[in-house]
């Protein structure tokens, strides 16, 4: 369900069909906004596609234009969630079944590679189901959590972690946010309006810097995505950032004037920025030694370093979101750039390769040392791409299906 317009740039990555099943999504202008500013500066942004549907696809409505698409589930199916667009599915063909309430805590091999089990919490009932393959896909923290609670004789430090990395070169998307302002006293009646129509999409990106080369980088590196958006539409979360004036609370009247103004005398645009996260050992999972879930098994222990090289090239491409909002007229502008992780973008752990030693999975995310053992979320990958993992992870899980398909119809 990709709504889109297929626009030529040097990263257009490969395709099988000339354009995007559904038409673009309805745009705001400020998107002709920044196309304008872009000529102006020399930069190249280009239109973006949306898993969101821009027409009704069976029993899933088209897109509302609520503007609450990040943080909440969608009312009319537009966004292509797995559940969504590929769950409902799966189940209308009578050959899925969903158990809800489950947590898997354990799989059981037989000492020879291979799984036989896979134990799971249900209620206050423990059982099992057994399975010629087993698919893992817990998100990369979960997964690695339970390999290593999985430790028998036969895998000592971890279900297929011999190795020892089954937990390490964990990644997130590394990156920063920045945004502008228009203020309605700058503007004619009509452009303040069109700008403020509430949950038109923008859908414009940039990735002039996905490779840069720079004097201050002594070479080309990795550089990323610039994705702007509009603010979200949840006004709590609009409101209670107006709570604080120079570091004092702002309350009462000059709390319901600072609302009143931001609500209604202003708009506010945004941009998003995704780079690499280069792995390193600052940044991986444990089982922690003390602290236990309400089942009683070890909780994740999460390591969050970052490398400071990925926040040179996020500042790098702040500026350059910055010059391109100022070059639209917007006011305030601002950036910031951390080494904060997202905790929905989330990947690695159990990163793929040639090598055992050194990697947890094969080319087809099957562990190295578990025969019928796979992992199709997030945690196969070895590096972000500097852009967000969803598409990736869905492109590898479909590529893994049909290697699954082949290895089912051997016997």
């Amino acid at each position: 369900g990709v709504s889109g317009k297929v626009c030529q740039h040097r990263f257009l990555a490969p395709r099988s069909t000339a354009d995007f099943p559904y038409p673009p999504l309805a745009e705001n202008v400020f998107s002709s906004y920044l196309d304008r500013a872009a000529q102006q500066l020399g930069f190249e942004i280009f239109p973006t596609p949306r898993g969101i549907l821009s027409q009704n696809k069976g029993e899933r409505k088209s897109c509302f234009y609520s503007n609450y698409c990040g943080s909440y589930g969608c009312a009319s199916d537009a966004k292509g969630s797995s559940r969504a667009s590929l769950i409902n599915q799966a189940i209308d063909t009578g050959n899925c079944e969903i158990i809800p309430n489950a947590k898997v805590f354990r799989l059981e091999t037989n000492g020879k590679g291979k799984l036989t089990k896979a134990h799971y919490y249900h209620g206050e009932e423990r059982k099992f189901i057994k399975a010629r393959l087993f698919v893992v896909a817990a998100q990369a923290i979960e997964t690695s959590r339970l390999l290593l609670m999985s430790a028998n004789d036969e895998f000592p430090h971890g279900l297929a972690n011999n190795s020892g990395q089954v937990g390490k070169n964990l990644i997130f998307s590394g990156g920063g946010i920045g945004g502008g302002q228009f203020y309605k006293s700058d503007l004619t009646e009509t452009a303040f309006k069109q700008l403020t129509t509430d949950g038109l999409f923008i859908n414009r990106a940039s990735q002039q810097w996905y490779e840069i080369e720079d004097d201050s980088f002594n070479g080309i590196v990795k550089g990323g995505t610039i994705d702007f958006v509009a603010e979200h539409a949840n006004a709590i979360t609009k409101a209670i950032k107006l709570k604080y004036q120079d570091g004092k609370l702002r309350y009462g009247s000059a709390l319901k004037k600072a609302m009143q103004e931001y609500f209604t005398e202003q708009v506010k645009f945004k941009f998003e920025i995704f780079t690499d996260w280069l792995p390193t050992d600052d940044c991986r999972v444990e089982l922690d030694e003390e602290v236990r879930d309400k089942w009683g098994d070890p909780v994740a222990k999460v390591y969050l370093g970052y490398h400071e090289h990925d926040l040179k090239v996020g500042k790098y491409l702040a500026k350059k979101g910055e010059e391109l909002l100022k070059a639209a007229g917007l006011k305030q502008v601002y950036s910031s750039v951390s080494g904060g992780v997202s905790p929905n973008l989330q990947a690695g752990g159990c990163r793929f390769g040639n090598d055992p030693s050194t990697s947890v999975l094969d080319k087809n995310c099957k562990a190295h040392e578990v025969d019928n053992l796979y992992l199709t979320d997030g945690s196969f990958m070895p590096t972000g791409g500097s852009v967000t993992y969803t598409w990736t992870i869905y492109a590898n899980s479909f590529r893994v299906a049909d290697h699954l398909k082949s290895v089912l119809k051997k016997g």
